[in-house]
């Protein structure tokens, strides 16, 4: 149950921003720019949602990790294994060392920010990232600790349906976040 009167059938973020349009928009921009928009960052829309949804998951927010992970599914060609095993753990996926190496730094941004060593950033670098992809991976983790704590602390909806958010992650793949909310199975999404 939300912990304040939110539009009903509609789950997590969507819920918030039906709720307060002129935080909405902002925020909605933000993740458009951060993880849809190609031109933005030279790592794939698939490897940005991939740090949204593995930040999201170290925080356990059900409703970011389902949506972002679904999302990536689809940016990375269909791939759920791949997501999974990102999300289990990042150091056996079948991943780039690259990204590998820029998720442990998402990880350390998701605990604290200051975790973040010139350790961390050697390593990236080592495995090819460029300043560019780390001030990405740190932008995005920081956002999405963010995102996950304002779904979280107001309670939203998060649907058991594993089948409403691979249709999420369908149409924002295909679509990006400046979508309107559908039906899918007689529920809001």
């Amino acid at each position: 149950m939300p912990h304040i009167a939110l539009p009903e059938g509609y789950p997590g973020i969507r819920s918030l921003f039906m709720y307060n349009p002129e935080t909405a928009k902002p925020l909605n921009d933000l993740v458009q720019t951060l993880l849809h928009e190609v031109a933005t960052s030279t790592l794939t829309p698939g490897e940005r949602e991939l740090i949204a949804t593995y930040t999201s998951s170290l925080n356990e927010c059900t409703y970011c990790a389902s949506t972002h992970g679904a999302i990536a599914k689809y940016q990375l060609g269909g791939n759920a294994q791949l997501v999974q095993e990102v999300i289990n753990d990042p150091s056996t996926a079948h991943i780039s060392d690259k990204m590998k190496a820029l998720l442990k730094i998402a990880a350390k941004v998701q605990h604290n920010g200051k975790s973040v060593t010139e350790a961390d950033i050697a390593l990236a670098r080592g495995q090819g990232a460029t300043d560019r992809e780390i001030h990405d991976t740190v932008l995005i983790a920081a956002a999405f600790c963010m995102f996950n704590r304002y779904v979280d602390g107001l309670a939203t909806w998060a649907p058991d349906d594993a089948a409403v958010y691979d249709a999420i992650g369908k149409q924002r793949a295909t679509e990006g976040y400046h979508t309107k909310p559908f039906k899918v199975q007689g529920e809001q999404v």
